[in-house]
């Protein structure tokens, strides 16, 4: 049997349409090689300091991208049998050749999907791979990659370079040492690779291990955080350490966007409760609203632009949970409020031009009716772009089609891809990229918008605005 072959169409997400294709295809030519900037992510920074070799094709693509297992594990692949570590040690495949060809098998689970889309881009355009991946090919598949893998020009380093990443950010918890930033700094190396704050270990009463954590914060920083006065201080003081590293953003995964403003009488005896253990669910959600807005504050205080990532269920499946750990592709979204949830932080930091703020959201319903009329008003919100379970052609499509009417280009952000998963990262810039110029096309060949306006459009969401957003 003929093998089908791997081709990537060079038209592919453009419109049907022939005219808007032919403006599309323009615009895209000027901004298709512009360097990439990932302001958020969570690539590992310990590739970069190491630069050591990726250890094979499974171990780099399949067992830890939640977007290829939760997929497989709907279909009633054990997350074991694709070698995700369980939490008590017990046994799971160690073959990656075994967990390839496993892949492999179900890879037509894929069809129509974003994961589908950054695959074959990574296939065909990192490993020149002409092929389709099918059963048949599975070895071959992991044979060339594998081989590739070990070569100088496949390190993480040269990769970094061969991308044209610009910079990337990767997220740490306040309670990370950052060895593997100091590492970078001190080698010599050009690539910018720089951190974020993500403090839900230490705002969140829910987070596991919360009050140990409570406890090494204060190790860390030699306050008493586990006193209110001694526990801001703390937070201050990493945030501090973070800025010195590198650091222009702080990340914020919260359940909801819910904030609150309470005295300071009242949020001091909150955080004594929220210590104490004896806290109910209504107590700890309105002490991670309190804390979002001390975060604004600090941000207000330090420069920081903050980032909020409401509204994912997180850890849905409780036993996938207890037996493989948290990101395990069970996170699934939910009705998220902005206007109300959002308005005691507004209140006080909303029109602070020291205050920037880049909310995003798993709620597409929200777009019109809340994001974007807050964004089209508040000079301190801007809009993060599609995010997560939308980061794909039609959630792009979307996302334009539901906010610019309000909030216009310039309330946004561009695009991040907010990924572990390193090689697709060049793959979900170009999407974002194509769907935009699509975007664009369309707004000229309705006389909406000429067509030497599109071309700076086009060239500000793909690097001009995040550069602006996100300080860098």
């Amino acid at each position: 049997m003929m093998t089908a072959k791997l081709s990537l169409h060079p038209d592919r997400l453009f419109p049907a349409d022939a005219d808007t294709r032919t403006v599309a295809r323009r615009l895209y030519a000027e901004v298709k090689d512009l360097p990439i900037i990932s302001p958020h992510g969570h690539t590992d920074p310990s590739w970069f300091a190491g630069n050591e070799s990726f250890a094979n094709p499974a171990e780099l693509l399949i067992t830890p991208d939640h977007y290829v297992f939760r997929m497989l594990f709907s279909q009633g692949v054990s997350m074991e049998s694709l070698g995700v570590p369980r939490a008590d040690g017990g046994p799971v495949e160690t073959d990656p050749r075994a967990i390839w060809r496993r892949f492999a098998e179900h890879y037509p689970l894929f069809r129509g999907t974003p994961s589908r889309l950054w695959h074959d881009w990574v296939y065909s355009e990192v490993f020149g791979l002409t092929e389709r991946l099918t059963p048949d090919t599975a070895d071959h598949y992991y044979d060339v990659m594998d081989d590739k893998l070990g070569q100088d020009d496949f390190r993480p380093r040269a990769l970094f370079e061969r991308f044209n990443i610009e910079v990337i950010t990767t997220t740490e918890s306040p309670l990370d040492a950052l060895e593997h930033h100091k590492t970078i700094r001190e080698s010599g190396w050009k690539g910018r690779v720089l951190t974020a704050y993500r403090p839900d270990p230490v705002l969140d009463p829910d987070y596991e291990g919360f009050r140990d954590n409570l406890v090494e914060l204060g190790a860390i920083t030699g306050e008493d955080a586990l006193t209110w006065e001694g526990y801001l201080a703390a937070l201050q003081n990493r945030r501090e350490f973070f800025a010195a590293m590198g650091a222009t953003s702080t990340d914020h995964g919260h359940p909801t966007a819910f904030t609150a403003d309470l005295a300071p009488a009242e949020a001091k005896a909150l955080f004594e409760k929220i210590v104490s253990g004896r806290f109910e669910p209504a107590d700890a959600e309105l002490f991670r609203g309190q804390m979002l807005t001390e975060m604004a504050r600090m941000s207000v205080e330090d420069g920081l632009v903050m980032q909020l990532h409401p509204g994912s269920f997180r850890n849905h499946n409780g036993w996938a949970f207890k037996r493989f750990g948290r990101d395990k592709g069970a996170d699934i979204p939910t009705r998220t409020d902005y206007v109300r949830a959002l308005k005691p932080l507004l209140d006080r930091f909303g029109s602070d031009p020291k205050f920037s703020m880049i909310v995003f959201t798993l709620d597409e319903s929200v777009y019109a009716r809340e994001l974007a009329p807050l964004a089209g008003h508040y000079p301190a919100l801007k809009l993060g772009p599609a995010w997560w379970f939308h980061d794909s052609p039609e959630g792009m499509r979307r996302f334009r089609e539901q906010t610019t009417e309000t909030a216009g280009f310039y309330n946004t952000v561009g695009f991040n891809d907010d990924t572990r998963a390193f090689l697709s990262i060049p793959a979900r810039h170009d999407v974002a990229r194509r769907m935009d110029c699509g975007f664009l096309a369309r707004l000229v060949v309705e006389h909406r918008l000429e067509e030497d306006e599109a071309h700076l459009v086009a060239r500000a969401l793909t690097y001009d605005l995040v550069k602006q957003a996100y300080k860098l």
